[in-house]
């Protein structure tokens, strides 16, 4: 049994909490503003990252550490609150208590700025155009500056119960680009907290983990041919073609080699699968 913490505890970070306890793991889950009643197997603190005091308050005699936190907005400064300050001061707590309980911290592939429909890995350069996504990967920097042991976990987009944005796209005879092709890439919220729950078993098991992971299914599709597929099951008017664009954000193909050498098997292997259940269940 390990003793973990995991910064915040939203969707992923509260089934992943579950998943843990599950496994026999005693959990803690840090949120800013958690239930009031806490029925869960795993204990909940009240703790804000981007306040000294609140991390000063919180025991660090942590094994291992997930970091899953998301802005509260697109906007930078949101960003620089959880990527800049939340960072340093969970960083700096870490030190001053000598803990050297590793970290698994929550990426994104924002932080690759292709748009050409080129495949990335995690060796593919990281040159974001943003400044918000900037700052993710300067967070990436520093945590793997910080600690060795450190990992980096870059999900693609998220997607399933709760977040079924391109469903509701469909619904709406969307305008996508057809041509050129604009690729896209996701993982289900299945999958981001199997992948999770599997780097630590792999961890604890004593294998060696490289300091980077790029979580994505097998299936980087063209966002045309995923829209198609979605209005043909839902049953609706088709995507309408617009007019190209050659400087689309975000257009790539993500590679999961490494994840899946190390042993992952994804449980949603791409977006026909998962989106099935979705739809076959109403959402």
């Amino acid at each position: 049994m390990a003793k973990i913490l995991i910064v915040g505890c939203g969707a992923i970070g509260y089934e992943l909490a579950n998943t843990l306890v599950e496994a026999g793991h005693d959990v803690t889950g840090l949120k800013r503003n958690p239930p009031l009643a806490n029925q869960e197997k795993f204990t909940f603190v009240r703790a804000d990252i981007t306040s000294v005091a609140d991390l000063d308050a919180l025991d660090m005699d942590f094994e291992h550490i997930f970091f899953i936190v998301s802005a509260d907005s697109r906007n930078e400064n949101s960003y620089h609150d959880i990527y800049e300050t939340g960072i340093d001061n969970l960083l700096n707590r870490l030190a001053q208590t000598g803990s050297k309980a590793p970290l698994i911290f929550v990426s994104s592939t924002s932080v690759y700025g292709q748009n050409q429909g080129e495949w990335v890995d995690e060796d593919s350069v990281t040159a974001p155009t943003k400044n918000t996504s900037l700052k993710i990967v300067n967070a990436e920097r520093k945590l793997m500056a910080h600690n060795r042991a450190n990992v980096v976990v870059r999900f693609s987009g998220i997607y399933g119960p709760g977040r079924e944005y391109l469903l509701r796209t469909a619904k709406q005879t969307p305008s996508i680009q057809q041509n050129p092709s604009y690729f896209t890439n996701r993982i289900h919220q299945r999958d981001c907290v199997g992948v999770l729950a599997f780097l630590l078993e792999q961890r604890i098991a004593g294998v060696s983990l490289e300091q980077c992971y790029l979580a994505s299914d097998d299936d980087p599709t063209s966002l045309w041919e995923v829209m198609t597929w979605m209005t043909e099951k839902l049953h609706c008017n088709p995507p309408i073609a617009k007019i190209t664009e050659n400087n689309a954000d975000m257009n790539k193909r993500c590679r999961n080699d490494r994840l899946k050498k190390l042993g992952y098997n994804f449980i949603y292997t791409d977006y026909k699968t998962g989106y099935l259940v979705l739809i076959q269940s109403g959402k």
